[in-house]
């Protein structure tokens, strides 16, 4: 009864990753993913404000 594996036990260390490399088409593919985002939130942000221009029908002030 006297064992001493009370408590966390610590996790295993992970390796290291290795900073993978990058070469010129997944740099381009990075840039687009990053332009295409810019423009979702674009779009998201303008469809919440609603038109930009109410025409509709104009009353006049005569009477």
């Amino acid at each position: 009864m006297s064992s001493r594996e009370g408590g966390k036990k610590k996790p295993l260390k992970q390796p290291k990753r290795q900073a993978k490399e990058m070469d010129e088409e997944d740099k381009a593919f990075k840039q687009r993913q990053k332009e295409e985002k810019k423009l979702q939130e674009l779009k998201a942000k303008a469809e919440g404000k609603g038109p930009l221009a109410t025409g509709g029908i104009k009353k006049s002030d005569k009477k």
